[in-house]
């Protein structure tokens, strides 16, 4: 069983984690990209990322890279941008696509604190067509370099710690964002019975 220490250290995380703040990568085709993107997503409080793959078996889940993060973090797939999007926003999700064009606003210029998804696209194409039909605003990190975009998950870094900055401004993580419900059964989850005790960093 897990120690006293280990169960105080789970809530007192989970109770960090912002279920409004989503992560949705679309067509990303490199393993290593979405391992580290997960990674990133745990360190930022991220609970929810949603992955929009025809072949999801191709993203198998590298945790070396990943450092087992993929544990605190519910990674749900979808086949399509539209069967991720649409349900989101109906449950008043405003969605952020990064975009790399003159129309798109800088990101440190979007308020984070309201419910949002925020889409990135592959590493090769970027967003599609449909994600920017399903947008209400498009993003974009400024370059001043001759290379035109980051890695991914160096730009979900940048992002999500623009969006941590805001909320904690705000004091969004100095009161649990969970309902009591939604709390326990991520806490069960976390701590599943019969769980040998250890006290690895994961």
């Amino acid at each position: 069983m897990p120690t006293p220490q280990r169960i105080e250290r789970i809530k007192r995380l989970l109770a960090l984690r912002q279920p409004d703040l989503r992560v949705v990568l679309e067509g990303v085709a490199i393993a290593h990209n979405a391992s580290a993107v997960i990674r990133t997503c745990d360190a930022a409080g991220v609970l929810h990322l949603d992955m929009v793959s025809p072949n999801p078996d191709l993203l198998g889940i590298n945790k070396a890279i990943s450092t087992r993060a993929e544990k605190w973090v519910d990674v749900h797939i979808h086949g399509s941008i539209g069967d991720c999007l649409l349900p989101l926003r109906k449950k008043g999700f405003k969605v952020a696509v990064t975009y790399l064009n003159k129309d798109a606003i800088p990101y440190s210029d979007l308020d984070y604190t309201q419910p949002l998804a925020i889409v990135f696209g592959s590493e090769s194409e970027g967003v599609s067509r449909k994600a920017l039909d399903l947008a209400d605003l498009r993003i974009q990190i400024p370059m001043l370099g001759m290379v035109q975009s980051l890695n991914l998950s160096v730009s979900v870094g940048v992002i999500l710690y623009e969006a941590m900055k805001q909320r904690r401004a705000r004091g969004f993580y100095d009161r649990r964002q969970l309902g009591d419900e939604e709390f326990e059964t991520y806490l069960r989850r976390w701590l599943p019975s019969g769980r040998k005790n250890d006290d690895r960093k994961d």
